[in-house]
């Protein structure tokens, strides 16, 4: 019996350091200067950049994620860490990684 061979498809990331630095600077100096306010567009900023450059299984990933549709999980998240004394901002990493995920999709 013969098997039937599959071509494996090919994986990649096409993104470069330079561009990585910059996006990194600009979503750190957004944060900063609007005392986190803006965290979400920045997350939302460095997702788009990865995913855009991503391909798994020769297939090229895209990010439907809005900073619009984080804000309201961020505002939840900061002001039940100021109620809990910052205990909560351990748990809510899980939350932001969930959300990403979410948004993640196959062209």
């Amino acid at each position: 019996m013969e098997q039937a061979v599959t071509k494996k498809k090919e994986s990649f990331f096409d993104g470069s350091r330079l561009e990585y630095i910059g996006i990194s600077i600009l979503g750190l100096l957004l944060t900063v200067f609007t005392v986190g306010l803006l965290y979400p567009y920045s997350i939302v900023m460095k997702m788009r950049w990865d995913v855009r450059h991503t391909v798994i299984d020769g297939k090229r990933l895209y990010f439907t994620g809005s900073a619009a549709g984080l804000f309201g999980t961020w505002i939840k998240i900061w002001l039940l860490g100021v109620i809990t004394f910052t205990i909560y901002f351990w748990f809510a990493s899980s939350r932001i990684k969930k959300w990403k995920v979410s948004h993640m999709h196959f062209e």
